[in-house]
């Protein structure tokens, strides 16, 4: 199946079954050993007292 196909798939499921989808893809997602590094060294950075101040968050979320 093609990437177009499956796009078009997709696009014909219900929201319910989108909505499936989508937590499925966020599982995969997590189990990548990338994913698995940048979690664990977020970890890391609490324990040590490294949090994100408020101030950088807010510019974060104003550049969208």
């Amino acid at each position: 199946m093609s990437l177009l196909e499956l796009k078009q798939h997709v696009s014909r499921l219900s929201q319910r079954e989108r909505m499936e989808l989508q937590a499925y893809m966020i599982r995969l997602r997590h189990g990548t050993p990338s994913w698995k590094r940048a979690t664990a060294k977020k970890i890391r950075n609490m324990q040590a007292g490294k949090f994100t101040s408020i101030e950088t968050l807010e510019a974060r979320f104003a550049r969208g």
